[in-house]
């Protein structure tokens, strides 16, 4: 399994267009979100024909759900936090392997107002696993709780596509 990280150009994207490619390639995804609380499944599913590709998602915004519904070994949580790299990589590999979609994309971090793990507002990471490899970004964000929660939710958008169109 290799990681990598991805760049970000500014672009706007939109969830119709990874719902389009993933028909046209015959695969499927899968969502595990914390800081994004179900909004990464919502805006893929506000798509028609998202049933087509849309495999579901968990909404594992405690520790404990992320160890016990998606795999994430704790060991990682106490040694990097959730809110990290690390976590947000087991949870998107743990989220594939469990639903057998193609791709799993994951999203951790604080939305705020306050800090949480020692990790200020803002503090994101996105993982998206394949079979292959599981690529990651890391956001920092400025803004108020829903300003941070849209704009991971566009910045994973925004990962998976340019990870499609690849």
């Amino acid at each position: 399994m290799v990681t990598k990280k991805l760049a970000l150009k500014k672009k706007s994207y939109e969830a119709g267009k990874i719902v389009s490619l993933l028909k046209k390639n015959g695969a499927s995804v899968a969502v595990a979100e914390s800081i994004t609380a179900g909004g990464l499944a919502e805006r893929i599913t506000e798509v028609p024909g998202a049933s087509d590709v849309f495999i579901g998602g968990v909404v594992a915004y405690s520790d404990a759900m992320k160890t016990a519904l998606l795999s994430v070994p704790k060991r990682l949580i106490t040694k990097h936090t959730a809110v990290s790299e690390e976590v947000a990589i087991a949870m998107a590999q743990g989220t594939r392997e469990i639903t057998k979609a193609t791709y799993a994309i994951a999203t951790t971090g604080v939305a705020g107002p306050g800090t949480a793990y020692g990790q200020k507002p803002g503090t994101v990471w996105v993982a998206i696993a394949s079979k292959k490899q599981t690529q990651t970004i890391a956001l920092a964000l400025a803004g108020d709780r829903e300003t941070v929660r849209n704009a991971t939710i566009t910045s994973a958008i925004a990962a998976f596509e340019r990870i499609l169109l690849s």
